[in-house]
């Protein structure tokens, strides 16, 4: 017979209850899958984790399993599981240097381009798509460029499609187009009524929202620029690689893939089929 020492035993109950845990967390995961067609299996593990203890505390509940039952007999608390699962953080010109390395290095080699097909996948509410629109309406290329916001939650796209944002973001987005190269006053860009700010629609002349799950749907379009910013960093590794696919499948030769400032085409199967543009701002250029 083992003796165990008390330590011991307690380290075995915790090795068994974080066992029993990614049992749960598999299984919830799984249900979701079957019941509903959202593919969350191959999100980072401590990322999922923490949303669905965030979501069990909110609704009172003891267990994974007992958030797995709600989820699965009640669409709605899935609805509520599914805007945890979605990592909605944006401004306007986000990561100023990253839009200014933009406009010095890659609007340049775009210039002779007949149209510009430009996707920001996973865009949220949209404000870095309308960013975008600025910049190239100042550069003199809006009117020949196409783009397309996606993401897989049809809610913020409801908001992005609107292109009205409170008010009380104007200051750091002032601040952030400025930071980016702005070539004249953000405010003429925009009206204000009732709190919110309502940008100009020839802004979204050439602009498209729609909804897609780089997780599980395919390639729309074949596209002069990719902007993915900050979306992999929830993926584990394959995921990474199958949506690196995708992007690869989407883009022209010769095209520009911009990433998130933690993100990189280095580790992934497709490193080989790109140059470095900018390694700090994480611009690529896609050589064959």
């Amino acid at each position: 017979m083992i003796e165990y020492k008390e330590e011991e035993v307690d380290e075995l109950d915790g090795d068994l209850q974080h066992d029993l845990e990614r049992i749960e967390i598999k299984l919830l995961l799984e249900g979701i899958y079957r019941q509903y067609g959202y593919d969350f299996r191959n999100y980072t593990y401590s990322s999922i984790r923490r949303r669905i203890w965030h979501r069990i505390r909110i609704e009172k509940l003891n267990t994974i399993s007992g958030l797995q039952e709600k989820v699965l007999h009640d669409p709605k608390m899935m609805e509520k599981l599914f805007a945890d699962f979605s990592i909605n953080v944006t401004e306007m010109f986000r990561d100023p240097r990253f839009f200014l390395t933009f406009r010095k290095k890659i609007i340049p080699l775009l210039r002779n381009e007949p149209i510009i097909r430009i996707w920001h996948a996973g865009c949220s509410t949209g404000q870095e798509v309308f960013s975008m629109a600025i910049l190239l309406h100042e550069e003199g290329l809006l009117h020949k460029s196409r783009l397309y916001g996606t993401d897989m939650n049809e809610s913020v796209l409801k908001k992005a499609k609107r292109g009205s944002f409170p008010i009380e973001k104007m200051q750091l987005y002032t601040k952030n187009y400025m930071q980016a190269g702005g070539t004249t006053a953000f405010s003429e860009y925009y009206t204000v009524k009732n709190g919110m700010v309502q940008f100009e629609p020839f802004l979204m002349d050439n602009m498209v929202f729609a909804q897609h799950n780089l997780v599980t749907d395919g390639s729309f379009n074949e596209f002069q620029i990719i902007i993915c910013r900050n979306v992999m960093i929830y993926f584990n590794e394959p995921l990474q690689n199958h949506v690196h696919g995708l992007i690869y499948e989407s883009l022209c030769t010769n095209g520009f893939l911009g990433l998130g400032n933690k993100e990189g085409v280095v580790f992934t199967t497709h490193a080989s089929c790109y140059e470095e543009m900018d390694g700090t701002e994480k611009f690529y250029r896609k050589i064959k």
